[in-house]
């Protein structure tokens, strides 16, 4: 079925947030129902071959033997105090990227309800740029098919559905932390009085991935550098441009409403406060 579509005018919208007028006098087509990958998984604003080649651009992970990968294995084993603790089951909730679970990330942080109904520029955008930030990272990833330390150390890790598929998945670099930091960027550029507190919930939402075992400290690192590159080249799509600037009216407009419900937000900052 085709996707419906509607003219969007970034002019009018753009005064209403502030843009400069280098944003201003263009009519973009955004789809109302944009294209799936597969149900429930939407397409990203970029073609593959318009991503961020992460090969070229990410160093090689360390080396077996060397003293970034020995610094990686003290980094793994210093979390491991960690398990079963409140810091562990928020690694848990960050590692589900379903939406609409996947919309709480930022909620508490922004203090701002993300909904399909309430912000639907924004709950768009996100499943949008999480495929670019996402698949961005898959040219390294396949690359050299690094073995996550899960399976090094015969340890469980806090999503035991999902070892099986991750353990034939590289882990260098990584998805999550690409993609909760290209969110991050996102966000704070939307709320910039909220900046500091939006990415620092940016970078445990990927130190979550190191928490439960899935992801080397290195593969956080890269994974955020393959998100920024993303973030980057999504603010030359004119589609993103044009609803990057209807989803900061939308979130602008729900500051203050509070988080989404069913979030227990003392219990969120509890856990990040623990983290080592």
């Amino acid at each position: 079925m085709q996707a419906k579509s509607r003219w969007i005018t970034i002019f009018c919208s753009s005064l209403l947030v502030g843009l400069p007028f280098g944003y201003a006098f263009a009519q973009v087509l955004i789809p109302v129902n944009p294209p799936e990958l597969r149900p429930g998984l939407l397409a990203g604003y970029l073609p593959r071959a318009q991503l961020p080649d992460s090969f070229r651009l990410v160093a090689p992970p360390p080396a077996s033997g060397s003293a970034a990968q020995q610094a990686d294995e003290a980094a793994y084993q210093s979390t491991l105090v960690l398990v079963s603790s409140a810091r562990w089951h928020l690694a848990t909730r960050d590692a589900v990227l379903k939406f609409p679970a996947a919309a709480d990330v930022f909620s508490c942080t922004l203090g701002a309800t993300i909904s399909e109904k309430q912000t639907p520029h924004l709950y768009t955008l996100l499943r949008r740029s999480y495929v670019d930030a996402g698949l961005a990272t898959y040219a390294a990833k396949d690359r050299y098919a690094r073995v996550r330390p899960f399976v090094i150390y015969k340890l469980p890790t806090c999503t035991p559905a999902e070892e099986a598929a991750l353990a034939k998945d590289g882990a260098y670099p990584s998805g999550h932390a690409a993609l909760g930091w290209a969110w991050g960027l996102l966000l704070s550029e939307m709320v910039p009085e909220k900046s500091q507190a939006v990415l620092e919930r940016a970078n445990a939402f990927g130190q979550s991935r190191h928490i439960c075992g899935v992801h080397w400290q290195s593969d956080i690192a890269a994974g955020q550098l393959v998100g920024s590159a993303a973030v980057a080249r999504l603010h030359a799509d004119p589609v993103f441009k044009a609803q990057f600037v209807l989803a900061q009216a939308e979130l602008q407009a729900s500051m203050g409403s509070g988080p989404n419900a069913g979030l227990d937000c003392a219990s969120e900052s509890a856990a990040l406060a623990s983290q080592p």
